[in-house]
């Protein structure tokens, strides 16, 4: 009986010897920091590594760890290694995972508010979109609204790229060539409609599931920016790229709400203090990231088609935009990025 009191009191000090030397691990919850331990936040992404982004994420959590006296930084997982969009928001809801990057139209099936950013051809640029994100009058109660219902805190809301259509049998010129194209869109209601009416036919669809489907002619193509395009290797598969210009939704730096809370005041003040300049060289170096990639798909043999019918494709999708600011919030948001498109 002595033996196994003692083998029992051997094996409790190593276990609790265990548990601190992992202190400094990752976490999954944002816990950890009172006591002086480092706590590493997890940050999901379904790009690479060489996005803007992704870039922009990791200068984050070096400026996190420096300003809170290393007790906080960020690690970024990129090419959907933690799991597809859809599924990784869950884990965000849950706490399991700490932050990510997500399309617009993903939060759509959170609040379906979101979708005024996401509908085709309301944005008439870059700038009008910064000033709309940047007024926090506008943004506040929409990014602040998921907290309570799903506990996802928004950071920050970022350009991602103008988005066009590109596939594997020849140039989009009006919605007529459309008709019968098999065409990857974000898994998203108002999407599937955008295609539908540009005259394709819309398949929801993972990001990393896209390459394979292109090259096995599950899919005839895909709407993406210049960047996703080079950089996901679609350029080898789908090589008519056209400038449709058919939307200009965000990205969103999402955060477990509950995370956040936990943090320390001070170290959450620093942190939210971060995103405006994260989002501003986010979204700097999208810009250049495009014209490079358009580029180096060129030089693969990909062929871009500026000789669109724009004002067709955005006569075709004025109903889906009508029909979708359908409630006061919609309104007062759409009303909002008319008054941008017109001031810039």
């Amino acid at each position: 009986m002595q033996a196994k009191k003692i083998a029992a009191a051997l094996v409790a000090g190593f276990t609790a010897l265990t548990l601190s030397a992992c202190g400094n691990g990752i976490a999954g919850g944002g816990s950890g920091s009172g006591d002086g331990a480092k706590t590493t936040f997890r940050l999901a992404f379904n790009q690479t590594e060489q996005h803007p982004q992704f870039k922009a994420a990791e200068e984050l959590g070096k400026k996190l760890e420096e300003a809170t006296d290393g007790r906080y930084s960020i690690e970024v997982f990129a090419n959907e290694t933690l799991g597809s969009q859809n599924e990784v928001v869950q884990n965000v809801s849950d706490g399991t995972v700490d932050m990510m990057y997500i399309g617009g139209p993903v939060l759509e099936s959170f609040n379906q508010d979101f979708i005024v950013f996401n509908l085709p051809y309301v944005f008439d640029s870059q700038k009008a979109q910064a000033k709309v994100f940047a007024d926090d009058a506008v943004m506040g109660d929409l990014k602040a609204s998921i907290e309570d219902s799903k506990k996802i805190t928004v950071l920050g809301a970022l350009h991602a790229g103008i988005r066009n259509v590109y596939n594997a049998k020849q140039p989009i010129k009006s919605p007529a060539d459309m008709a019968n194209l098999k065409i990857r869109v974000q898994q998203s209601d108002s999407q599937v409609a955008m295609i539908k009416d540009m005259g394709g036919v819309a398949s929801p669809m993972g990001q990393g599931e896209v390459y394979t489907a292109l090259q096995s002619g599950v899919l005839d193509g895909a709407e993406n920016n210049e960047t996703v395009y080079n950089s996901l290797k679609h350029d080898e598969v789908a090589k008519y790229y056209s400038y449709t210009r058919h939307l200009m939704i965000p990205d969103y730096l999402i955060m477990s709400s509950t995370v956040l809370e936990g943090m320390p005041e001070a170290d959450r003040k620093a942190l939210l203090d971060l995103i405006p300049a994260t989002v501003e060289s986010a979204n700097t170096g999208f810009l250049e990231f495009a014209a490079e990639s358009k580029k180096a798909s060129e030089a693969t043999g990909a062929v871009f088609n500026d000789d669109v019918d724009t004002a067709a494709f955005k006569a075709a999708t004025a109903d889906l935009v009508k029909s979708s600011i359908n409630n006061p919030v919609r309104q007062a948001l759409y009303d909002a990025v008319q008054k941008a498109n017109a001031e810039s």
